[in-house]
């Protein structure tokens, strides 16, 4: 039995989270939480062998935040809407995420696609980048894989789960929500673009991955998915209502629900 709830404990915690949602019942919000919790206490282990330290801390911060927000259902006669909203966001998020990180065939169609796309857009811009393998760009001699994380599914996860929970006219969702997938897309394979160009052609001497990859990138990354955030908002004003209302409860856990 608690081989079974293991191997099944992610799918659980993202279901309860959904029901919680729809049925309002603190109980089943306190345990889709606690078991989301656990899940995510569950990685940073695997991250501490590789020597991936941020990501382990960022995994254990997960978690218990995941059981802070349980602890904060025990402190109401019931959910607030906030909360409420927020057990929808991360089971839609989870949702659109998880089945591309855990199920292989999913997983490898996606990076395949994206290496493709990437390879393709390179190639009509006359960059004579090169696909020798499903997952693989070569550029000068110079070879870079495309993972999961080069795919931008969790950018697109995150948003998909914050736009579709919220409660906002639908044509204003929907709009909300091809501005960010598309947005998303596309910049990201601008991303492994210029990554590859960087590093194929050394635009940054010995060290032109470290730099592309590591520092512009994701410099560029972030900087783009706060222009996105400000885009959404403005479609979405509720968008930012409700996690104003929610930053209040993690801040005030004793006050009255909504």
């Amino acid at each position: 039995m608690l081989d079974w709830l293991a191997s099944y404990l992610l799918w659980i915690s993202l279901l309860l989270l959904l029901v919680s949602s729809l049925t309002k019942k603190s109980l089943i919000a306190l345990s889709g939480w606690l078991l989301f919790g656990v899940f995510w206490l569950n990685q940073p282990g695997h991250y501490m062998a590789i020597n991936d330290y941020f990501n382990a801390i960022l995994f254990a911060a997960a978690g218990l935040m995941c059981f802070y927000m349980a602890w904060i259902m025990t402190r109401r006669n019931g959910p607030s809407k906030a909360q409420l909203w927020a057990s929808y966001a991360a089971a839609v998020c989870g949702m659109v995420y998880f089945p591309f990180a855990e199920i292989e065939p999913l997983r490898e169609a996606l990076i395949g696609f994206t290496t493709l796309m990437t390879v393709h857009a390179l190639q009509a811009l006359s960059v004579p980048v090169v696909m020798p393998s499903w997952n693989i760009m070569t550029l000068n001699g110079r070879s870079v894989e495309i993972i999961l994380a080069c795919t931008a599914i969790e950018s697109i996860a995150l948003f998909s789960g914050l736009i579709i929970s919220v409660r906002a006219p639908i044509g204003r969702r929907a709009a909300a929500l091809a501005v960010s997938i598309i947005s998303i897309y596309i910049l990201n394979l601008v991303r492994n673009g210029f990554v590859i160009m960087a590093y194929g052609w050394s635009w940054f001497g010995g060290a032109s991955f470290e730099v592309a990859h590591n520092l512009i990138a994701k410099i560029g990354s972030v900087a783009a998915l706060l222009l996105i955030s400000y885009m959404i908002f403005l479609l979405l004003p509720e968008l930012l209502s409700i996690i104003d209302e929610l930053a209040a409860d993690i801040r005030h856990p004793r006050g009255d629900a909504a």
